[in-house]
Parts: C-alpha cells; sequence; structure tokens
C-alpha cells in the first residue's frame, strides 16, 4: 500500500537552496513564457518548446526510450495555468495536452538549457523527416 506521506519521484519538494519562481508571465502575443527566480535569473521559454518537452508520460513515455517525438507544434499555445502545490505549475495547451507537471526545478533546467535541448529536438525533426508545422 503506498504510503501517501511518503516522498514520491514525481513531485519533490524544493531544496531550501533551490532557486523559486517569484514571477510567472505568460506573453500570449510572442508565445513565450517568462519566469523569474529568486536568484535573479530569468529565462523566456517559447510555448512550443514547452509542449514538445513536456515532462508527461505522454511525451517522455514510461522508461528510457519511449518517449514521442513531438511533431506539428508549431503555433501552440498555453490556454491555462494551474498551480499544483507549492513546487509547480500545469500547463494546458491549445491542443488539448494538459498531462505534463512542470516543477520549479524544471522549468530552471529548461531555461539554462533550453538552446542546447532545442538543438537536439530540431535533429530529432530532421533525422525523422518531421515537421514543426502542424497537419493540414
Amino acid at each position: 500500500m503506498h504510503d501517501p506521506s511518503a516522498p514520491t519521484a514525481a513531485a519533490p519538494a524544493p531544496s531550501a537552496a533551490a532557486p523559486v519562481p517569484t514571477e510567472l508571465v505568460l506573453h500570449q502575443s510572442s508565445g513565450r513564457l517568462e519566469v523569474t527566480f529568486s536568484d535573479g535569473r530569468q529565462f523566456s521559454l517559447p510555448t512550443e518548446f514547452l509542449r514538445v518537452h513536456s515532462p508527461s508520460a505522454e511525451v517522455r513515455g514510461h522508461g528510457p526510450g519511449e518517449g514521442t517525438l513531438q511533431v506539428g507544434k508549431r503555433g501552440v499555445t498555453i490556454s491555462d495555468i494551474d498551480p499544483v502545490g507549492t513546487y509547480a505549475v500545469k500547463l494546458v495547451f491549445s491542443d488539448g495536452h494538459d498531462t505534463g507537471i512542470f516543477s520549479w526545478a524544471l522549468l530552471y533546467d529548461y531555461g539554462c538549457n533550453q538552446d542546447t535541448m532545442w538543438a537536439r529536438y530540431l535533429q530529432r525533426l530532421d533525422a525523422a523527416k518531421a515537421s514543426r508545422d502542424p497537419v493540414g
């Protein structure tokens, strides 16, 4: 039986030293989520980037190598941001995707590694002969 008071891997509490957001601003016109952290760092994360790197099982899979390459997500927007406790937000995307929980640590990591992650994503798209553009 699962002990509800036991910590889980899906929802770690941030450590006292970990930066936490002091401000989240969604810029619909530019399609970016701006996140300012307690250490003063600020990141501007494109909504398409967040969608294709969603931490959901649908995107990442349930284990190593099980992820699904997300295609056709250019132009996707964030339609809602729901708080999850004091450690994360759930982003609701215009394509209906709403199962990714973006912890503060994950958003910070994405901000720090955005360029490398985006380049790797574009390489995977190219290798799959897939497109960022929606079909139709």
